[in-house]
């Protein structure tokens, strides 16, 4: 018989022992949030910096998922190219993912979902500012792992808000995934600099 679980509790020691997903720590292994990434105009920072004085306003009080979605996140996807053809964005999709002879499967709902034709580009988990990012990793790596490629790369954003983290995941026989730094709207700076030029390097590498 079928178990059904619900990807909002699933754990990276579920993905691991169901899946073999493994954490790759080498470098080289996701340099795409770090290499030869693109420059930014003048006016893509002071957009950027725009909504970095706006999320800060709005975090006096409390800051909800779709608060997030509106302020930051449909701001950088734009920013970002992501509402240009040839990219479709798809919300709150539902996707299913078996564990092979687990008889289990993993359901849930994506918040974004990034899409060139069928390709899965980004998966992007918006949520409640009071969260840990930590607590939508899992869930956004079992969301990644029902990708339909099993060749090329997935990538994903998790963010609460403040906080962003990039994934990269290479499907197939014992998946393997890796992180970014993390970046965060409360350090000095503006580090949406740096989130929204990994995101035009996304776009980039997915075009290509």
């Amino acid at each position: 018989m079928t178990q059904t679980i619900s990807a909002r509790n699933i754990k990276l020691h579920d993905l691991k022992t169901r899946f073999g997903l493994q954490l790759v720590q080498d470098e080289a292994f996701f340099a795409e949030w770090f290499d030869d990434l693109p420059e930014l105009t003048k006016a893509e920072q002071h957009a950027l910096d725009r909504i970095k004085r706006n999320y800060l306003y709005l975090l006096e009080y409390p800051v909800m998922e779709s608060i997030v979605k509106m302020v930051v996140l449909s701001p950088l996807l734009d920013l970002a190219g992501f509402y240009e053809s040839p990219f479709r964005v798809e919300g709150e999709t539902n996707i299913k993912v078996s564990a092979a002879d687990e008889g289990e499967v993993i359901q849930g709902c994506i918040d974004v979902v990034v899409i060139q034709g069928q390709l899965w580009v980004t998966v992007i988990e918006a949520k409640n500012s009071e969260f840990s990012i930590t607590k939508a990793i899992p869930q956004a790596l079992a969301y990644m792992l029902a990708g339909p490629s099993a060749e090329r790369p997935a990538f994903g954003v998790v963010l609460n808000g403040s906080e962003f983290l990039f994934l990269k995941l290479m499907p197939g026989d014992g998946p393997q995934y890796a992180m970014s730094d993390l970046f965060s709207l409360l350090n000095r700076g503006n580090d949406l600099y740096h989130v929204l030029r990994v995101l035009k390097q996304l776009r980039n590498l997915v075009k290509n």
